[in-house]
């Protein structure tokens, strides 16, 4: 009899303090009930990071899937009933690393009904062909094991989580509004500071301090405009006389004499930031460019278009070496896809983490917003009529209203997504061998 297998991936669930709340636990829950009441023979397969080991500073060893344990019961309960009617998989990913460490961990799971396989990669048949399943962090070189299942060999990316994400966990409770556990939704990783930069702007710094700074920074750009104009005046350039002639600003009244006090203190401040530019642009194109060199600093298309092409570089291989294998699924980098080469599959499970895409501010010169939202995909693979049927499905959550009326105004747009919509159904037309 056939089997269909349900994939997902990068759950991270657990946590300390602020990480230990998951926000999509029900949908979660709701999901793994709808497959328990589905017929046939089934599989789940979470494709690495189920679980957020590394968030924990203060647990070491399989004691921390005990602490996952206690603090999610609902959702091992969910898991224990699934697996009566249907099998549970789990391999680990670079956050839930530890999981390919201790044999423990392989017995704490099985009163819950989850098989763990302590390998980075496994097979599945569907149709008499094959799907390579993988979390992906060893194609990252920041994530990359250097002995897999050695507990002591971790690599560069264990430490940043640990103590960046970790210690986000331990202190969000401190700020206005909770934002820091958000840490491990920014992708790439390389937008954090952006993102660091916008929380304090919209929502660490004084709000009356940010109010008064609104206004001198909405009239920048008219100080610009008028300021111009009044040189080609002075100069003979233009004869229009508008901006030299104080007619227009004495005609408002208290309203002119304000603008005119703020136009003033821009043009002051406009002066004091060329004589600066002009030194410091010099010194950011110099670091730019050197890390540019190192590779840590690029376009943010370029960068995801560049993470994408090494899967893919990596599931042309696998199905160069074995010509029975059309799937090729991973997670890691939490952006779901399905991308076709030739007439072979790859795909990206994506994550259930909150996503924040990066806009930019409709006045440039302020803070990029970061918009929220959610994707609580999976992927159902099964064989009908000597086909191999990829089905895509999404459980929509409701973000809440996290951007303030500010934000919103600014945001110039809702959210980022350039690349083509996951078809809702792919069907690969090889026959059973």
């Amino acid at each position: 009899m056939s089997v269909t297998y349900y994939f997902i991936s990068d759950l991270h669930i657990g946590g300390e303090e602020a990480l230990s709340v998951c926000d999509f636990e029900d949908e979660l829950i709701t999901f793994l009930k709808r497959l328990e009441h589905e017929d046939g023979n089934k599989e789940l397969v979470i494709a690495g990071d189920t679980f957020g080991l590394w968030e924990y500073m203060h647990v070491k060893g399989p004691e921390k899937l005990n602490a996952v344990i206690k603090q999610f019961p609902r959702i091992f309960e969910a898991f224990r009933s699934l697996g009566k009617t249907t099998k549970i998989t789990l391999i680990p990913g670079n956050h839930d690393y530890e999981l390919a460490c201790y044999d423990d961990c392989v017995e704490i799971l099985k009163p819950y009904n989850v098989h763990l396989e302590q390998v980075t990669s496994i097979i599945r048949e569907v149709g008499g062909k094959k799907i390579w399943i993988e979390h992906g962090m060893q194609r990252d070189p920041f994530n990359s094991m250097p002995q897999f299942g050695n507990p002591f060999a971790q690599p560069v990316g264990f430490y940043i989580t640990t103590y960046f994400v970790g210690n986000a966990g331990l202190y969000s409770k401190l700020g206005r509004y909770n934002w820091l556990k958000d840490l491990q939704s920014v992708y790439p990783n390389e937008l954090v500071p952006s993102w660091l930069l916008s929380n304090y702007f919209y929502k660490e710094m004084n709000p009356i301090l940010r109010w008064l700074l609104l206004p001198f920074l909405l009239l920048f750009g008219l100080s610009v405009f008028v300021y111009a104009g009044a040189v080609l005046e002075w100069l003979g350039i233009t004869n229009t006389n508008i901006f030299l002639n104080n007619f227009i600003f004495s005609s408002l009244g208290l309203v002119g004499s304000l603008l005119q006090l703020f136009l003033i203190i821009n043009a002051v401040l406009f002066v004091v930031a060329l004589i600066v530019a002009v030194p410091l642009f010099l010194i950011s194109r110099d670091v730019r460019r050197t890390l540019e060199r190192f590779n840590i600093l690029v376009d943010e298309d370029n960068l995801n278009v560049q993470k994408e092409e090494n899967y893919l570089k990596a599931a042309r291989d696998v199905f160069e070496k074995d010509p029975e294998t059309v799937i090729f699924i991973y997670g890691h980098t939490h952006q779901p896809s399905l991308t076709k080469l030739g007439e072979r599959v790859v795909i990206n499970t994506g994550t259930w983490l909150k996503r924040l895409d990066h806009v930019p501010a409709r006045l440039l010169y302020l803070p990029g917003i970061f918009v929220p939202s959610y994707c609580l995909n999976y992927f159902k693979i099964s064989e009908a009529d000597g086909q191999i049927v990829i089905d895509y499905g999404i459980y929509e959550k409701d973000h809440g209203q996290e951007l303030d009326l500010l934000q919103r105004m600014l945001a110039a747009r809702a959210g980022v997504d350039d690349k083509e919509p996951i078809p809702r159904r792919t069907v690969l037309g090889f026959s059973e061998a």
